[in-house]
């Protein structure tokens, strides 16, 4: 199918300058990266606060190579066949963060579908590695929904990360189109089996609008999350990585952006982060503390 051409951004979305000072720390950072063998999604998914997040003491490492099993439609990861499995990347993650000097460290990865436990145990090891060295930073994990294999989800409750984030990414008419292999309603699921499981960790998802969703998809979908009692939600609007991926069909004003925030605050959620470059992880420590002051309440 044609894509349309990439379309020229609205002022709103334009990213600020970054300093010489910010310049020079990133490059630091990526050079321990690679030094390490380490992947950021900051970097694969060319995420526009990178240089934010990590002048704050943020970053969010990706485990399990660069390689992904999906093709979603709206990710600038490469996808195909993984060949890597690497059982000492948990110790070298701890390592990074301890040298950044991290406050909250987000471990997310590609799809490993070609594993019978989706990397649920790899997941689960980084997470204690981090915390092993790391004792007062906070781990938070984006996961897959592990083709709703729920003692992979487990696995990694049992570590006892600070958050658990699993996105739905779109409203429920557009999932199938938007993205490879999830679905939507075992994204609930596993948000909720999350919860059950362990009451006391908060749950976080995230939607990005500008795919094709109406406004009262996007308020249904903040329906559904709230019902399995999903804590923190983030919105964002969705940039087309190349002509390959999904086109914008449209632009949201930062206006909307904040009558969403409003929207999701009045449905209950602990924290809702709403904005043209809000991505998932993108203010993560204020949204984790938010979420424990509510669930200590």
């Amino acid at each position: 199918m044609a894509m349309k051409p990439l379309q020229r951004k609205p002022d709103w979305l334009k990213i600020k300058l970054v300093s010489e000072q910010e310049a020079q720390h990133f490059k630091e950072i990526k050079q321990m990266m690679r030094s390490k063998t380490l992947h950021t999604v900051c970097e694969e998914a060319r995420c526009p606060n990178l240089h934010e997040c990590w002048a704050s003491r943020t970053a969010t490492f990706m485990i399990l190579g660069d390689i992904c099993t999906r093709a979603c439609r709206f990710c600038a990861v490469n996808s195909g066949l993984p060949t890597e499995l690497d059982l000492q990347e948990p110790e070298r993650v701890a390592e990074a963060a301890e040298q950044m000097g991290l406050r909250h460290c987000v471990i997310t990865s590609v799809a490993r579908d070609d594993l019978a436990d989706g990397g649920a145990q790899i997941f689960a090891m980084t997470i204690r590695a981090v915390k092993e060295r790391l004792p007062f930073c906070d781990v938070e994990v984006l996961i897959p929904d592990f083709q709703g294999n729920w003692d992979a989800l487990y696995t990694v409750l049992d570590a006892k990360p600070h958050v658990l984030n699993h996105n739905v990414e779109t409203v429920e008419r557009l999932s199938d189109r938007v993205r490879a292999k999830a679905k939507y309603r075992r994204s609930l699921e596993l948000l909720q089996r999350s919860k059950e499981y362990s009451p006391k960790i908060p749950t976080k998802s995230s939607i990005m609008v500008g795919v094709g969703e109406t406004w009262d998809e996007i308020l249904h979908t903040m329906d559904d999350l709230r019902a399995v009692q999903c804590d923190i939600l983030t919105i964002g609007q969705y940039l087309q990585p190349s002509t390959k991926h999904l086109p914008v069909e449209r632009y949201y004003t930062p206006e909307e952006f904040d009558r969403l925030r409003e929207e999701g605050m009045k449905r209950g959620f602990s924290h809702v982060e709403s904005g043209p470059l809000v991505r998932s992880s993108y203010h993560a420590r204020e949204q984790k503390e938010a979420a424990v002051r509510v669930l200590e309440s």
